[in-house]
């Protein structure tokens, strides 16, 4: 073996002393978001005693907190002062109701890691992590991240990307969200296009009921929702359009899905999948600068949920050449790939 440089060595340390701490920081963005301490500090500064007081909490846990925070590099401390702020160019990432915010993705990560161990086993032992052990905290996770994405870019981003939809829902036509989670996205389309009707499919029974709540709230008079194994799709009537949002690559059974919702469609059918933007190769994937978060979720969810039913386990970096074989394998003879309004996603647009 040959012996490690010196410098190299000491560069890495410096790079694991940074992943160390980004690790610690990103549990305390999760403290941050669910205390309201990210809120507060970006209002306007204050010290620790004021924050305290105005959010309920303890002095002592919030002074820890902030001290963090502040030599972390994500607030900013007045020594003479002793007032803490965080700046509005990092309150544009991590406060606010819209897709911006991306403090809802340290509770994913950090439910993630509570599960860590169970995953640990499944390197010796095979098999996966049961979706059913990962709820309700993921459906709730879930919702708050993707809920701000559809609200602000579901209308104007993703489906603008594809005209021809908009063009049938508008005209009214049969339409299925396929693992619609807690169906925001299909309630907001019921809402935009009342001459069509919707139905949201998924396992979930507490996501469908969160759907359905919604829906009632809304007064949408055309959806409905379903928990329902996708492999068993109703093709009869047929769907014109059928949508799935970061929802094929977990599948246990994806090539079943697929060959489900190309027959459920009308004969001029689309089907509108969003998944994320990476290649099948990983060499394809050693610049990107999402590839790291997502093989990590993907082991740490989207590929041991699969495994654990004995499923194919894709991950979620299955990448776009895989996705678009497995589309063409279904059956689909035109696919195009389009992109969307996160650089991390991707839209294909299946025809029949």
């Amino acid at each position: 073996m040959t012996a490690p440089s010196p410098e190299a060595v000491q560069a890495f340390a410096g790079r694991l002393l940074g992943i160390y701490t980004a690790s610690v920081l990103a549990k305390l963005i999760r403290v941050g978001y669910a205390t309201g301490l990210l809120e507060a500090t970006a209002r306007a500064s204050q010290t620790s005693g004021q924050l305290a007081a105005g959010l309920g909490l303890d002095e002592r846990y919030v002074r820890e907190w902030l001290a963090a925070m502040a030599t972390g590099g994500i607030l900013s401390y007045e020594p003479a002062a002793g007032t803490y702020l965080l700046p509005p160019e990092h309150a544009a990432l991590l406060t606010g109701p819209g897709a911006g915010n991306l403090a809802p993705m340290a509770t994913i990560i950090e439910h993630f890691g509570t599960l860590l161990p169970a995953v640990e086993d499944c390197f010796r032992t095979g098999g996966g992590v049961s979706y059913e052990a990962f709820r309700p905290q993921f459906t709730d996770a879930m919702d708050d991240v993707w809920r701000r994405i559809y609200d602000e870019q579901l209308l104007d981003g993703f489906l603008a990307a594809a005209p021809q939809v908009i063009t049938r829902m508008g005209a009214g036509c049969r339409v299925a969200d396929i693992g619609c989670g807690t169906g925001h996205a299909i309630n907001l389309m019921a809402a935009a296009f009342p001459a069509s009707s919707f139905t949201g499919y998924d396992l979930a029974g507490d996501a469908i009921a969160m759907a359905r709540d919604e829906s009632r709230h809304m007064g949408s008079g055309n959806v409905a929702f379903e928990v329902l194994d996708v492999t068993r799709l109703p093709a009869n009537p047929p769907f014109e359009l059928i949508f799935a949002f970061d929802a094929v690559h977990d599948q246990v059974d994806p090539a079943a899905v697929l060959n489900r919702v190309h027959d459920a469609l009308t004969p001029n059918g689309i089907f509108y999948m969003v998944d994320f933007k990476f290649s099948s190769d990983l060499a394809g994937n050693l610049e990107n600068p999402f590839a790291p978060l997502y093989y990590g979720i993907s082991l740490m969810h989207c590929m041991t949920v699969s495994l654990a039913e004995g499923g194919a386990g894709l991950g979620t970096v299955w990448g776009t050449e895989q996705a678009r074989e497995m589309l063409s394998a279904a059956g689909f003879s035109q696919i195009d790939v389009l992109d969307s309004p996160r650089p991390q996603n991707c839209i294909f647009l299946c025809r029949k």
